[in-house]
């Protein structure tokens, strides 16, 4: 596929197989073409590595972050229960979300947190609205301590942030999906691996070796969940898509 991009006529052109697409440069589908590539050359460019959060490295894409906000407003669950620790970032973000709401708690589960992530989590400001679990996210017990630390009639919604394969994702959606309130979701992040094959850090197998495709079998065999992007709060635009690295990410229980 090749984009011819020219600033003098304004105009993008896309050739694909024989096919040519030509439309103005400033039209939202020559923002939709160039978004395309701009997320997979950021992608393998380590742009989402290059944020922190209150003095956490979070390593999400700031569309992602500011996406994610704007459900937890609107559900505001009681906890939110993220595997996938890492530097702790995600942590302390929603754990700030949280302190701003006056409500809330996070529980992060991960196979390994390292010494000075642990360190750095455990003397952070937001500490007290942070728990951590260490195990297999997708181990019975692990996820029996997880669902003993959530309260009768509390709101939760779960983010799966660990091991990307398609496997893995889909058992942890096992593992927790009941876990979820309705009117809630689980979101299993960082879908775009479906599109990166082909990238220099891609890796052969991942057109369906993803959190997407995992996400998308879980909803064709759980009714209860609908697959969907949360409708934007605010938009006075004509964009309707959303720019991430969480394509086909959110399922939402039924009520």
């Amino acid at each position: 596929m090749k984009l011819t991009i020219d600033t003098t006529a304004g105009t993008l052109v896309r050739e694909d197989a024989g096919a040519v697409e030509s439309v103005p440069l400033y039209s939202d589908r020559a923002f939709d073409l160039i978004s395309d590539e701009w997320l997979k050359v950021g992608w393998n460019q380590k742009y989402s590595y290059s944020f922190s959060w209150f003095g956490r490295p979070v390593i999400q894409l700031p569309e992602d972050i500011v996406r994610i906000q704007e459900v937890l407003y609107r559900v505001k669950p009681d906890v939110v229960v993220e595997t996938g620790v890492a530097h702790g970032g995600s942590l302390v973000m929603y754990a700030s979300f949280f302190k701003a709401m006056g409500r809330g708690r996070v529980i992060g589960v991960d196979i390994e947190i390292r010494p000075h992530n642990r360190e750095a989590i455990e003397s952070h400001e937001l500490a007290g609205y942070i728990t951590l679990v260490v195990g297999s996210s997708t181990a019975p017990e692990t996820v029996g301590k997880v669902r003993d630390m959530v309260k009768p009639g509390e709101t939760v919604l779960v983010i799966l942030d660990s091991d990307h394969s398609r496997a893995h994702v889909a058992a942890e959606l096992e593992a927790y999906h009941d876990m979820v309130t309705p009117g809630s979701y689980i979101v299993a992040t960082d879908g775009i691996m479906k599109d990166l094959e082909q990238a220099p850090r891609g890796r052969p197998g991942w057109a369906t070796d993803n959190p997407t495709t995992a996400a998308a079998d879980f909803a064709a065999a759980h009714p209860e969940f609908l697959l969907e992007q949360p409708a934007w709060p605010f938009n006075e635009s004509r964009l309707t898509r959303n720019l991430t690295h969480w394509p086909g990410a959110y399922l939402r229980r039924l009520r």
